[in-house]
């Protein structure tokens, strides 16, 4: 079996702090987004490899990640592409990679910028005793979130219907991007974009494919979160923290209150600042700031402000409310 991890993202509305990094880079407490999909699917041994598919601009990055790491079974497949107006889609993308890699086992896929908290071997398990196409479901409990993903019906556990991001949801379980296909499968990304369908979201796929065969879903009630936007990003380290802070053992506080879900990374400064749900990147400099719901990337230096719901790139320098960068 192999697995392919979902990479090959922009991240946009992370911008400024995902300009320069891959947003499944970004840290979880001790780990990182993707190092924790690649945990489960390298104690998995029915998985023999695991595809990291990115574009070119992150293949550099992805390389000397991949080379640090201690993962043996994640290999880069790259994309080509290099900017957000040229991507083939996912669904373009994934059936590339098939091509490109000679793809030709049952798959299991997984967007890099999920946060799930099942074991993806159990997801594996259900797919395995199916031994049909099935995908991973949640219940975001929102009919307004709801409209943003691919929304499920099910009688028992088959999937009777699907719907991309419809306007009028009559539920709110959701796929997730985690799926998994049979070998017989696969061909079918081929036939399904040469038929002129979307190649973009494979929740459209999947909606293509439950009209032909049986789908099913793996349905979990723990959490999940869409690392996509900074107010997730945030929910997600606040998640992970469960109230409590993460601060690294490099960096320095001074007079500093540090509330609940504050994350300060290495070489990190704090001097008579207040933080509550907030991240704090490495060597980054707070004084005199009352931060709230912000995220200030690394090198950065921050004076006498009051911040709340900010993300401030990296190496920027703010004094006195006067940006100097």
């Amino acid at each position: 079996m192999k697995a392919v991890v979902l990479a090959g993202g922009y991240a946009t509305r992370l911008w400024p702090i995902t300009k320069h990094r891959p947003k499944m880079f970004l840290p979880i407490g001790e780990t990182t987004v993707i190092d924790r999909i690649f945990a489960d699917l390298e104690a998995d041994d029915r998985i023999d490899t695991v595809y990291v598919s990115t574009n070119e601009r992150f293949a550099e990055d992805f390389e000397t990640y991949l080379a640090d790491s201690r993962f043996e079974k994640p290999q880069l497949s790259v994309e080509d592409t290099s900017e957000e107006d040229e991507k083939f889609g996912v669904v373009g993308a994934l059936a590339q990679l098939v091509e490109r890699e000679n793809v030709d086992d049952d798959l299991v896929v997984i967007a890099g910028d999920n946060l799930i908290s099942f074991d993806v071997g159990d997801f594996v398990d259900f797919f395995e005793t199916k031994g049909s196409p099935c995908l991973a479901a949640y219940d975001v409990g929102s009919r307004e979130l709801a409209k943003s993903y691919g929304l499920v019906e099910l009688d028992g556990d088959r999937v009777v219907d699907f719907q991309e991001k419809p306007v009028d949801p009559k539920s709110t379980l959701v796929s997730i991007a985690c799926y998994a296909f049979t070998r017989e499968n696969l061909p079918a990304l081929e036939r399904y974009l040469e038929d002129g369908n979307n190649p973009d979201e494979p929740g459209w796929f999947v909606q293509w494919l439950q009209n032909q065969e049986s789908v099913y879903a793996y349905t979990f009630e723990e959490a999940w979160f869409d690392i996509g936007t900074p107010a997730s990003y945030l929910d997600a380290v606040a998640w992970y923290l469960d109230g409590e802070s993460y601060i690294a053992e490099s960096a320095t506080l001074e007079n500093a209150t540090v509330g609940e879900n504050v994350h300060v990374m290495d070489g990190a400064k704090l001097v008579n600042a207040s933080l509550n749900n907030a991240i704090i990147f490495s060597d980054a400099t707070v004084q005199d700031c009352d931060v709230r719901d912000s995220i200030i990337d690394e090198e950065t230096h921050i004076e006498n402000m009051d911040l709340a719901g900010a993300l401030i790139g990296a190496h920027t320098q703010i004094t006195n409310g006067r940006d100097e960068a």
